[in-house]
């Protein structure tokens, strides 16, 4: 009997029922290999290069206007802040596969292919997503030299012993960050941005979330990853959710293992700094997880041990709960549901009245008692 369980658990049931969505497009434009970086606008670029140390980031370039955050591994940097009037995100950037895609892609987009600074090198081929998000394609890119990264511990795990006469003593210091892992976001178009993504830079999806009851008025959070054929890939690079605005919801880093996502952690803490939530394992994509707050209030997330699928895998379908979004750990958050009280959830109240009026969005009625069901669960 097969113990291959992927999404035949409790969680997740197997594929769409006749009609779903099916999670790809037959024919994209390009296939997108990763996420590049993530951008962020910041009026104090001197507290966010102390928050991202504290977070385990290292500076590979700073000058009097931007910031640029990396990982250990090589490649590029995960983060780029710049000098701005006032805190936000301003898009992702993702990597092309191949130099050629570019010019593919500026054609069926009907923009141009821009130089990108010499402090990053290449090309960009920028567009909006039917959210009006900035979406930047980027190919050619100076890349970075690996750095020393954290080894993971020897455990001695259940009869195997593979340290003997050694004592395990991890040190409380920064999560040394690796690399970046995915960014969510929230759309009032959720379904015309998805297919937007799926069919512009060939990105899949793994699994689809929908509200209790709901299942036929199609899915409201999807978790996509890039197709890299048979090479596996993160669970999700991108997760996108429907609600009553279109913003930056989280990113997330991965580091070597739990003892250094716990300890560094408790750097965190002893530094100053807010726990959202954790420390737990989530169910969609398996991560270990802890989500914190940046010196500006961006939810950011440490990770580590996330499932990795090749291309092989349909999408999952599972309810959307509060009880859902983990196998272990605490409850959600208030803070981390978007719903503690503050300047956040008073922006998202808000912003609930202003989408119900407006006929050009995907969030209704029925989508808004299915949010506030997820909310008090």
């Amino acid at each position: 009997m097969s113990t291959h369980h992927t999404h035949n658990d409790l969680h997740s049931e197997q594929g769409p029922l006749a009609g779903e969505h099916p999670g790809r497009a037959t024919n994209p434009v390009i296939k997108a290999r990763d996420l590049a970086w993530l951008e962020f606008e910041k009026p104090d670029l001197a507290g966010a290069e102390i928050f991202g140390h504290a977070f385990g980031f290292a500076t590979s370039y700073k000058d009097a206007d931007e910031l640029h955050l990396r990982g250990t591994r090589a490649g590029l940097p995960a983060v780029i802040v710049r000098r701005g009037a006032r805190s936000r995100f301003t898009g992702p950037a993702f990597l092309a596969a191949d130099d050629s895609d570019l010019p593919r892609l500026a054609s069926h987009l009907g923009v141009p292919m821009t130089p990108l600074p010499e402090n990053l090198g290449g090309l960009t081929v920028d567009s909006l997503d039917p959210s009006g998000a900035r979406v930047r394609v980027v190919a050619g890119c100076h890349q970075l030299p690996a750095l020393p990264g954290q080894t993971p511990l020897v455990l001695n795990v259940g009869a195997e012993i593979a340290r003997e006469n050694l004592t395990q003593r991890p040190l409380r210091e920064p999560a040394k960050v690796e690399r970046l892992g995915h960014v969510v976001l929230q759309t009032t178009r959720y379904r015309a941005a998805l297919d937007w993504y799926l069919e512009t830079l060939g990105l899949i999806v793994s699994d689809f979330l929908y509200y209790e009851g709901q299942r036929s008025k199609g899915p409201i959070m999807s978790f996509i990853r890039c197709d890299r054929g048979s090479e596996p890939a993160d669970h999700h690079t991108l997760a996108m959710t429907l609600g009553p605005r279109t913003r930056y919801v989280h990113s997330a880093y991965q580091v070597a293992d739990l003892d250094a996502l716990a300890a560094g952690g408790q750097f965190l803490q002893d530094a100053g700094y807010h726990r959202s939530w954790g420390i737990g394992r989530h169910i969609q994509g398996s991560q270990i997880f802890d989500y914190w707050r940046d010196d500006k209030g961006f939810l950011v997330e440490h990770f580590t041990d996330g499932d990795m699928f090749d291309n092989t895998l349909d999408p999952g379908w599972a309810p959307m709960t509060a009880s859902g979004l983990a196998q272990w750990g605490p409850p959600a958050s208030a803070d981390f549901l978007g719903i503690k009280p503050g300047r956040e959830s008073l922006a998202e109240a808000r912003s609930i009245l202003s989408a119900l009026r407006k006929p050009d969005n995907e969030f209704d009625i029925a989508r808004l008692r299915g949010l506030l069901k997820v909310a008090s669960s």
